[in-house]
């Protein structure tokens, strides 16, 4: 029998693309949706033949079922303290209630457990589940890939097209975690049918830092970029300080401008390492000339 696996989240950039790979391994897979989400996702869902499930989330029992008979349940769910906290405890409980053996929550993100708590928002959110999940009769693994790979294509300080200026804090020479989401699904799914993951798998497509950074743009073709130090962590860490308090409206906004330089000051701050990308020797990995190149 092929193994089921329940997806919250799925309608999400990173959710279908787990739901996709989870196909192409011949799993089968249920789609948990809110009862407010928009028809066409979810018709777009049923008409790949996946079994989609709408669940008010505060309804417990109803949930429970909808978790009932999987081998692991997925959290790719995406927001502020309501749903990365209260919305996955309340998946967590469901899933325990229903006998599933193994979560993986929606972490996907650089080693939180290497940064101070109050350095990201975001994090310290995962932290506080984390917290929670742990305690729980149930196998959990996160996954942390670092920064997605899609970031370098937004126009970021770290890479600015615009200034033609590859920006860093403190080490020029600092790897940074960068892992593709297509890489990310395709691990995510891997670990997701593998019933001896640990607590946590680390991984990374590529780790360029920003000296490299400034050779494989110009191997990509995309030109000549100087590197340019913007400062210290320090005075990142003191103009993010600066920043969140003149708007105070962020807090309420999952990618808030200051939030946005809590990841940058993530990505200059920890590391992934060991990594895990050797567990599933079938999986191919983007190289960043690849990436960057198209």
């Amino acid at each position: 029998m092929n193994p089921l696996l329940v997806v919250a989240g799925a309608t999400g950039n990173l959710g279908s693309r787990i739901v996709n790979a989870l196909r192409q391994r011949g799993a089968h897979v249920r789609v948990l949706v809110r009862p407010e989400t928009n028809s066409a996702k979810v018709d777009s869902l049923t008409q790949q033949g996946i079994e989609v499930r709408r669940v008010d989330f505060a309804d417990l029992p109803t949930l429970t079922q909808a978790c009932t008979g999987a081998d692991c349940v997925v959290s790719v769910l995406a927001g502020l303290r309501e749903v990365i906290v209260e919305a996955q405890t309340q998946l967590l409980q469901a899933a325990v209630a229903a006998g599933v053996p193994r979560f993986i929550p929606s972490d996907f993100c650089s080693d939180y457990t290497q940064q101070e708590p109050g350095a990201n928002r975001n994090f310290d959110l995962r932290r506080e589940f984390q917290s929670r999940l742990d305690q729980a009769p149930i196998a959990a693994t996160s996954i942390l890939n670092g920064a997605f790979a899609e970031v370098l294509t937004y126009n970021i300080p770290l890479f600015d097209f615009r200034q033609r200026q590859v920006g860093y804090w403190e080490d020029a020479d600092w790897h940074i975690d960068f892992t593709t989401m297509d890489d990310t699904a395709a691990f995510t799914v891997a670990a997701a049918l593998d019933p001896t993951t640990p607590r946590f798998l680390r991984i990374a497509s590529f780790q360029p830092s920003p000296r490299e950074l400034v050779t494989l743009a110009q191997q990509a073709g995309r030109g000549n970029f100087t590197l340019t130090q913007l400062g210290s962590r320090a005075d990142l860490a003191a103009a993010i300080q600066h920043v969140r308090a003149a708007n105070p409206a962020g807090e309420q906004q999952l990618y808030a401008d200051w939030q946005q330089m809590q990841y940058l000051l993530s990505m200059f701050s920890v590391q992934n390492h060991p990594l895990d990308n050797a567990r599933y020797p079938d999986l191919t990995w983007t190289s960043p000339l690849t990436f960057l190149t198209n």
